[in-house]
């Protein structure tokens, strides 16, 4: 599970509009990944929301954001058509960099355990290394905090 000061693990993924987004190539700019359980449920869509309201903002601090769950791209589509959202929606069906960052984790709900995303944001610095980790996010101002944070960079 990477930490702060660890390089953040590499990835490859296809993104909303059919393209493809690599976090190396991102380089020098900031790059706020954020991992969430799953397009246009409750909390998924304040955030999203809340980081496309703040999109510019982030451009100004020379800060990219992703966020990645394991929806496939066509519901990455409709999610971005729905709400409006300017930020970028990577895919990773098959959970390979959730792994790698630490955030497929065992859930419980309603008394059965299962797999899922762990809500958590991370704040890459311009050399590729993990600046600041979230875990367990709660959305309530949780994109101020990490704007903050990315602009203090």
């Amino acid at each position: 599970m990477p930490d702060i000061g660890d390089p953040a693990p590499d990835f490859t993924l296809p993104r909303d509009g059919g393209d493809t987004v690599t976090l190396s190539a991102l380089r020098p700019q900031k790059v706020v990944v954020y991992f969430y359980p799953r397009d246009d449920t409750s909390g998924c869509t304040k955030e999203a929301v809340g980081f496309t309201e703040a999109a510019d903002a982030f451009a100004a601090a020379d800060t990219v954001v992703i966020g990645i769950s394991k929806d496939s791209v066509a519901s990455h589509d409709k999610f971005v058509k729905k709400h409006g959202l300017g930020v970028i929606l990577a895919s990773d069906e098959g959970a390979d960099v959730c792994e790698r960052f630490g955030v497929w984790v065992e859930k419980a709900m309603y008394g059965k355990t299962y797999m899922g995303i762990e809500r958590a944001t991370f704040l890459i610095d311009a050399q590729g290394q993990i600046a600041r980790v979230w875990r367990k996010v709660k959305v309530p101002g949780h994109v101020d905090a990490v704007l903050e944070a990315a602009r203090a960079l």
